[in-house]
């Protein structure tokens, strides 16, 4: 009878109420039965229990009173059976049409689509990014969380996207029942405003804590929106406290992140921070390789001469798709032309390229550089101590600057905590005095000076 009443109080909720809500909220309900005037019910998580009392409680006991079964109140307990079995959402999910459920079919995706190209299978793996394809291996293959969050950081064209997309393939093939959202930062603050905007904060509060893993991309976009940041921040605090993985990339460590509140730079620190580290030649050349075969296939028969490939090496230094783009127009142009590449054909093809990437070292790469080098920490560096640890690489980084930059003394101070320019002259003579007297440093500046020129 029990069971009669309710099937009568879900076909009226269904009528009443949008598809996408009430396979969201209604349809996650394991009707128990009633006693003193209470229904009961068993829901996968408490937050769902939460959200249909304050959300629908009404229409359900009215609903019953209607059916002509007494009913005051609702009661919702927590079945683990249920919870285990609730419906995942895929890595699929973060494409447009699986990732509408919570929000209705008219409404964008919450996730952003993971692209199948991009897996540890084609990323080349060399000594600059090493450490971080091998954390991100550790992620993908499941398991207890060890390192929580994964944070991921470099310039431009360096690899960190495709890692996380390469930890969300290779999850969706060992364990495809986990529910993986991707997402950049700017997508994160859309959907947090187009969720105030609409009211629908408890669902896309719900579709967030509900995942497995959770990957934001670019994560210095949230510096200086505070309320997104807040956001993020319980996000954050809810999964990590619940053993989901975090994975969250940006284009700097997160202490060196401005406008970035304290709390959640300390959170974002309490994990693995990993640096992918600019290309070196091996590294270069080694994706230009991967990517020959590739073309070879767009275009079967076209040869590339001996020697071209460690030439774009070489010259093109910026970051590794600046390198795939050159490799991708030279074929393109010598297919459409008619001819085999060879070192002259590529000069005159990827002109603007290679007169683009000539050798343009900046103050911030050359404090970067090295800091690694002397490991100490890059806010060390152009902060106010002035200890020896932390003077003669300062010292290091402004003769570097001034003989590799275009800089002048004046700017090369303010980028080292607004120093005087005067600090600098004194700077850049100490290290000239050294070098001719101290064969460490002359060898330390040597090793630097090739690091930064390559």
């Amino acid at each position: 009878m029990s069971d009669d009443v309710w099937g009568h109080v879900l076909a009226e909720l269904e009528k009443d109420m949008s598809k996408a809500k009430f396979q969201s909220w209604i349809a996650s309900l394991s009707f128990v039965g009633v006693e003193d005037r209470v229904a009961r019910f068993e829901v996968p998580t408490t937050f769902i229990g939460n959200y249909v009392d304050q959300h629908f409680a009404d229409q359900i006991v009215y609903g019953f009173n209607r059916a002509g079964r007494a009913v005051e109140r609702l009661h919702f307990d927590v079945s683990l059976a249920k919870r285990d079995a609730a419906t995942p959402i895929p890595v699929a999910a973060t494409t447009a049409k699986s990732s509408t459920s919570d929000f209705g079919a008219d409404f964008d995706p919450l996730g952003l689509p993971i692209d199948p190209n991009l897996t540890f299978d084609n990323f080349v793996v060399g000594k600059p990014n090493e450490l971080a394809h091998a954390a991100a291996r550790r992620v993908a293959e499941g398991g207890p969380v060890t390192f929580n969050p994964l944070f991921l950081y470099s310039g431009v064209g360096l690899g960190k996207t495709h890692l996380m997309h390469a930890i969300a393939n290779e999850l969706a093939r060992r364990q495809p029942e986990l529910r993986v959202l991707y997402m950049s930062a700017e997508r994160f603050m859309y959907r947090f405003i187009t969720s105030l905007r609409e009211r629908k904060m408890m669902e896309f509060k719900h579709a967030l804590r509900s995942v497995d893993i959770l990957m934001v991309d670019d994560v210095q976009f949230m510096a200086g929106k505070d309320s997104t940041q807040e956001e993020f921040f319980h996000t954050f605090n809810a999964l990590v406290d619940a053993r989901k993985q975090v994975i969250i990339s940006g284009d700097r460590a997160p202490g060196e992140i401005k406008d970035m509140e304290d709390r959640m730079r300390s959170r974002l620190q309490c994990g693995l921070i990993v640096d992918l580290h600019p290309t070196d030649f091996e590294l270069r050349l080694g994706v230009l390789q991967s990517k020959v075969d590739r073309q070879q296939e767009i275009y079967p028969g076209l040869k590339i001469a001996p020697g071209v490939l460690e030439y774009l090496a070489h010259k093109i230094t910026s970051n590794v798709r600046v390198l795939e783009g050159a490799l991708v127009r030279l074929f393109a142009h010598a297919s459409l032309v008619g001819r085999d590449i060879d070192l002259e054909q590529a000069q005159d093809c990827l002109s603007d390229i290679l007169r683009a990437n000539d050798r343009k070292v900046s103050v911030e790469e050359i404090q970067r550089k090295v800091s690694e080098y002397y490991n100490i920490r890059l806010s060390d560096m152009v902060g106010p101590k002035r200890v020896r640890n932390f003077a003669r690489p300062r010292q290091m980084a402004m003769y570097l600057s001034k003989t590799l930059t275009s800089r002048s003394l004046p700017d090369i101070g303010r980028r080292f905590g607004k120093r005087d320019h005067t600090t600098v002259i004194h700077g850049v003579k100490k290290i000239e005095e050294l070098c001719n007297t101290d064969a460490q440093i002359a060898d330390d500046l040597e090793i630097l000076r090739r690091a930064l020129e390559q």
